[in-house]
């Protein structure tokens, strides 16, 4: 999932971004194991009361039996954070970056964990079921990357900018679209283990089979939600007809997220149902923030929040004791709790990353300088260019004869001097 995510972000941003890109999606491993190992794990699993856990501090005390079971939401919560990076790239000052990700996966996602997950949790014993993280992970990944783009403003030219008393507008787009192919790839397949790896064993009798559902569903989810962007933008209901590279791509991974909910108990049907109808959600909320002028450039917002909420509404209708197979008691009251899980963990990542993000900004943490974000982030904050150029540039040929001229290192450096 992570090698997915570095490669869909650096293709998305420009090529002065690339080497920094890469660096936060590398970095969000170890700063959030860490974050995860000191508090993280103890607030989302520790014994304490229906809010919040309150042990296993720093891993003190944490059982055998349990190390797989941390290790695994460790890696959930560095997802977590992972998917912020994608909606305020390019422009995103490295403390806050460090700041974030320590925050949102040791504090903002693990008590929402709590609330869901554990068996102590409210929501748990509310009624609220979420098979893999529509709302801890997604839902609430894509309230805070809302707030992280809302805080930090819109890359400069991104929606117009004034210069010699004129004003224009600047079309900011990725620099590889094959890179960014290759990363929805591994995405694509890091998606079926990571919903198929969300049920926690794999050796009961009944555990093949229901991994297995949980990967045909993810798939369907995906397929439904790109056939149905794709025949979208061909017919031409959302301008030019096109085949649409970026809106399938996107529309395919947040119809994954869309069936997280209850992977492992939707009917094919269902979960291709889920799918195909993500897509115009999808493209809904893309338009929504363009409207607003949010800057997200990498669409986090519409495929994380969009289809984690989606999500929780269409495992209420279409999984297994879904209101579709009979509207009663039971199943309104599965959308209900759902709903209310929702609300809870979207005011839950609406307060933190506002204290988290507002803090940032007012302290001027949060954004780099204006000469920094043009310059590109990769020279200004780490002096590594993503592409070099003395990795590209192609020095002459030189014949023995040269040899006897001049030294030849005297004669290359001249060369390449003169070339630059």
């Amino acid at each position: 999932m992570q090698c997915g995510f570095a490669c869909l972000e650096a293709g998305s941003v420009r090529s002065k971004n690339t080497t920094n890109i890469i660096m936060k999606n590398i970095m969000d491993i170890f700063i959030s194991s860490v974050a995860y190992w000191l508090v993280g794990y103890a607030l989302a699993h520790g014994n304490g009361s229906s809010v919040v856990g309150l042990t296993y501090w720093a891993g003190i005390g944490l059982p055998a039996d349990k190390r797989a079971h941390w290790f695994f939401h460790c890696i959930f919560a560095a997802t977590a954070a992972t998917i912020i990076s994608g909606a305020v790239c390019e422009r995103c000052n490295y403390v806050a970056y460090i700041a974030y990700s320590a925050i949102i996966s040791g504090v903002v996602y693990p008590l929402a964990t709590h609330w869901v997950w554990d068996d102590e949790g409210w929501l748990t014993n509310l009624g609220y079921e979420d098979y893999s993280g529509d709302g801890p992970v997604h839902l609430l990944a894509g309230v805070c990357s809302f707030f992280g783009a809302l805080f930090i403003g819109p890359r400069i030219g991104k929606f117009g900018f004034k210069k010699n008393h004129q004003y224009g507008k600047e079309e900011l787009v990725g620099h590889s679209v094959p890179l960014v192919g290759i990363g929805g790839l591994i995405l694509i397949a890091g998606f079926l283990a990571f919903n198929a790896a969300a049920l926690g064993q794999m050796t009961k009798a009944d555990s093949e089979d229901t991994i297995a559902q949980v990967i045909i569903n993810t798939i369907l989810g995906g397929s439904g939600a790109s056939i149905s962007m794709l025949a979208i933008s061909k017919l031409g209901l959302i301008g030019q007809p096109t085949w649409s590279f970026a809106h399938t791509l996107n529309s395919g991974l947040s119809g994954m997220v869309s069936v997280c909910a209850a992977a492992n108990l939707f009917p094919m049907w269902g979960s291709m149902l889920s799918g195909i109808f993500m897509a115009p959600i999808y493209l809904a909320l893309h338009n929504l923030m363009l409207i607003w002028r949010i800057d997200d450039p990498l669409d986090t917002v519409a495929v994380h929040f969009g289809g984690g909420l989606w999500g929780l509404i269409s495992a209420s209708f279409f999984a297994e004791g879904g209101i579709v197979y009979g509207a009663n008691y039971i199943s309104g009251m599965r959308l209900v709790y759902r709903m209310i899980g929702a609300v809870a963990i979207i005011a839950w990542a609406s307060v933190g990353s506002c204290i988290l993000f507002g803090t940032l900004s007012i302290c001027g943490k949060l954004r780099v300088s204006e000469e920094e974000e043009i310059k590109g982030l990769d020279i200004a904050m780490h002096n590594e260019p993503g592409y070099p150029i003395e990795g590209w540039t192609q020095l002459p040929i030189l014949s023995s004869n040269d040899f006897e001229d001049e030294d030849l290192l005297t004669k290359q450096t001249t060369w390449k001097i003169e070339k630059l």
